[in-house]
């Protein structure tokens, strides 16, 4: 059996599902975790038994590993993602990949240049509903695509970006709404529908102007190379975060995805698909 040494960079508010994931994986050893808040590193440590750092780069010198999860703030995920691959290993960086397309674009060349993997996570591409989706359009038994359109309406008060120490600064977060919170609807829509021809939208700072440097709000009106177009829409100025809503209009049906999807077919069936059913993914 072939057993993958990882170490997870990050002890913040989304590391504990990388480490879950992992230590639920008879094929992987979490070997380390690495935060420059000891406190925290030490108590992720404690709790999956494995060993930590305060400094990246001596964790990269001290240990033979396979694969560095970056679990850190966006700022830091493309020098962080290089140092991993120029090291030796794979790397899978939490989204955004980067904040800049130049940074982006050096960790696809780096990747090339050292021959190691280096991932994204847009987890929601695994769901069930997402997938069936893709098969419904790929298989062609929805028919052409014509128009889509996704929404996102969530809330965020002032003390999840103040608390922070890097959100809401384009310096370190490096957008808002776009780059965080409705970058997967954002990534769902493209994967579903293909190639961008181009598209044509706005963005604006409504509620926290004396907070955040960042967008609050934003809508776009996206072109596919395919022919088809959708409508997006996503704000952090609403009073929950309600479930994101996501439509697709085809030849031959209309495909609903809220908590769950549902395909109705023009010729009067109906098919529904819920995220419980991601057990038989794998």
């Amino acid at each position: 059996m072939i057993i993958l040494k990882a170490a997870i960079v990050g002890c913040g508010a989304i590391y504990t599902n990388h480490a879950e994931a992992l230590t639920n994986n008879d094929n992987i050893e979490l070997v380390c975790v690495c935060d420059i808040n000891e406190e925290k590193a030490a108590k992720a440590a404690d709790k999956y038994k494995c060993k930590y750092y305060t400094d990246y780069n001596q964790m990269l010198k001290t240990e033979k590993l396979d694969v560095v999860h970056i679990c850190t703030p966006h700022y830091l995920h493309a020098s962080m993602s290089i140092a991993a691959m120029r090291s030796g290993n794979h790397g899978l960086t939490e989204k955004p990949m980067a904040i800049s397309i130049s940074d982006a674009k050096a960790m696809i060349e780096v990747s090339k240049e050292t021959g190691k993997r280096l991932g994204v996570c847009f987890q929601n591409r695994f769901n069930a509903t997402s997938v069936r989706i893709k098969e419904a359009i790929e298989s062609g038994e929805v028919g052409k695509v014509i128009r889509a359109k996704g929404f996102v309406t969530w809330h965020r008060e002032a003390p999840y970006y103040t608390d922070s120490g890097w959100r809401g600064s384009w310096k370190t977060e490096g957008g808002w709404v776009l780059i965080n919170q409705s970058i997967h609807t954002l990534d769902l829509l493209q994967w579903f529908l293909g190639d961008i021809h181009y598209i044509k939208g706005s963005v604006d700072t409504r509620l926290l102007q004396d907070v955040i440097e960042v967008e609050d709000t934003a809508e776009a009106t996206i072109k596919f190379s395919n022919g088809a177009s959708a409508i997006f829409y996503a704000t952090n100025c609403y009073s929950t975060d309600s479930p994101v809503e996501l439509e697709i209009i085809c030849e031959k049906a209309v495909l609903r995805l809220t908590e769950d999807l549902t395909i109705k077919y023009k010729n009067g069936e109906t098919e529904y698909t819920t995220d419980a059913d991601n057990k038989a993914i794998g």
